[in-house]
């Protein structure tokens, strides 16, 4: 479990406050609030539909053109409810989606490198200087470098999709679900890798079916259902509540 700062005495990378989402007539979401605070990794747990894939593209500007959001989200201290995508990216803000989206028939290393394409268009001159540290991070990524992506196992692609990510050098790292899909052992070493994302200093919000994972890598977690917020606090205390350990972290019951 994480030793950092106090939740209520950093100042927050993400702050979100009042956020309701409605598909047509349906509400997704109802008035959620929420902070992430610089290096903090804070996750987001509940059953499936709780609206938690709904918050991250909220978040991000990703909403489906049938959703409709209202509320506050602000990053750094700036309020992004109204910027496109291309923008919250440019600024810092990066979302690795459940499906990874990963491009099949390329190279593991130009999937890596096109996550550093941003940083190359706006003119950085360094802007591959993520790459040996990804590879840190994720030695089978540098021995599969000339591999296609396509030909990975599922836990080498989690690792690529959140190597790409972290060549944008995010201040907000968004995942949604990192593993789904994925064998026990795989799960352990993705988690490991998240909670190692924290020496980094980026900040991680996550969304995650394995409740119990995703709450020993966490400072803070909050409990989302039917679209509200139901708990939250500091993730050690979640992790002894009761009505956690009997919802989302009984045996061979996960939450999704």
């Amino acid at each position: 479990m994480a030793t950092s700062e106090s939740k209520s005495t950093m100042k927050p990378i993400l702050s979100v406050s009042g956020l309701s989402v409605r598909y047509g007539k349906v509400e997704a979401l109802h008035d959620l609030s929420i902070e992430v605070g610089p290096g903090q990794i804070v996750s987001v747990i509940g059953p499936n539909g709780a609206g938690k894939s709904t918050l991250l593209n909220a978040v991000m500007g990703a909403l489906p053109t049938t959703g409709h959001a209202k509320g506050s989200v602000r990053y750094r201290d700036e309020e992004v409810s109204l910027l496109p995508v291309e923008r919250r990216v440019a600024l810092g803000m990066c979302l690795v989606p459940e499906k990874r989206e990963l491009f099949a028939s390329m190279s593991v290393e130009d999937n890596l490198l096109l996550g550093a394409y941003r940083r190359k268009r706006a003119g950085e001159r360094n802007y591959l200087d993520q790459l040996e540290p990804v590879f840190g991070l994720f030695p089978r990524l540098k021995e599969r470098r000339k591999q296609a992506a396509g030909t990975l196992s599922g836990g080498e692609r989690q690792m690529l999709a959140l190597g790409r990510a972290l060549m944008g050098k995010p201040n907000l790292l968004m995942l949604d679900e990192p593993s789904l899909g994925l064998a026990p052992l795989i799960v352990k070493e993705i988690f490991h890798i998240i909670s190692a994302l924290r020496g980094t200093g980026v900040a991680t919000l996550l969304i995650e079916q394995n409740a119990r994972a995703a709450l020993q890598v966490s400072d803070y977690g909050y409990v989302l259902e039917t679209g509200e917020l139901a708990m939250q606090g500091p993730a050690g205390e979640l992790a002894k509540n009761p009505r956690v350990i009997e919802t989302y972290l009984g045996l061979a019951k996960k939450s999704a």
